[in-house]
């Protein structure tokens, strides 16, 4: 059975979604899916969200849907309802941790320096976001993190196509999150060529 991590790792790159209104997000799923970035991860930034991911879902089954900026439990259960295969948190909160192991839905959530990775480590994790990337440090953060500790990371946080192939070249990057591709203002105005354009510029680069 192909994990989330796996599947993660076949896309490289996690389009992060703040959508307005999720009467869009079924074509927004089929601008990704058909210009080859088959996932996304919708924030809870928006009160659309859990309705946009339930969308997405209906109109993509086999489509890798995450929630993001989940903060609490009551989050995780409204991302499960809506049928999500991952939950995503800025932080690292070891209730929301927990919760997650119990309901059975994976957690990535955010780490950036070693204290908070050993946390994450004895809560049983080995697959984390580092976030803020940029702000915390970049590559060489990323690196020297990747040095010491067995564990697996998907940075998000100011990555671009400057920098996203840096970041992918770690071995211990299994992918990144990015909003790069998916810019709120041509979602809300349905510019979806441009959008169909911006994505398939992504995978072009990581074939």
């Amino acid at each position: 059975m192909t994990t989330v991590k796996q599947r993660l790792s076949e896309i490289k790159v996690v389009p992060v979604i703040a959508i307005k209104d999720a009467s869009k997000a079924a074509k927004l799923a089929q601008v990704l899916v058909e210009n080859g970035l088959p996932c996304a991860e919708v924030t809870f930034r928006t009160p659309a969200a859990v309705q946009a991911i339930k969308n997405m879902r209906e109109a993509y089954p086999d489509m890798l849907i995450g929630s993001g900026t989940v903060l609490t439990t009551k989050q995780v259960d409204e991302s499960i309802e809506a049928g999500v295969d991952f939950v995503v948190s800025p932080g690292l909160n070891p209730t929301t941790v927990k919760y997650c192991q119990q309901r059975g839905v994976q957690i990535v959530p955010g780490v950036n320096n070693p204290s908070l990775v050993e946390q994450a480590m004895e809560l049983g994790l080995d697959t984390l976001k580092f976030f803020p990337a940029e702000p915390s440090g970049g590559v060489s953060m990323l690196k020297a993190l990747t040095a010491v500790y067995p564990v697996s990371f998907m940075p998000t946080g100011g990555v671009s196509p400057k920098n996203v192939n840096d970041y992918l070249a770690i071995p211990a990057v299994f992918a990144c999150g990015g909003t790069w591709m998916i810019p709120t203002d041509l979602i809300d105005n349905e510019k979806w060529d441009e959008l169909a354009t911006l994505v398939a510029d992504v995978a072009k680069v990581l074939d």
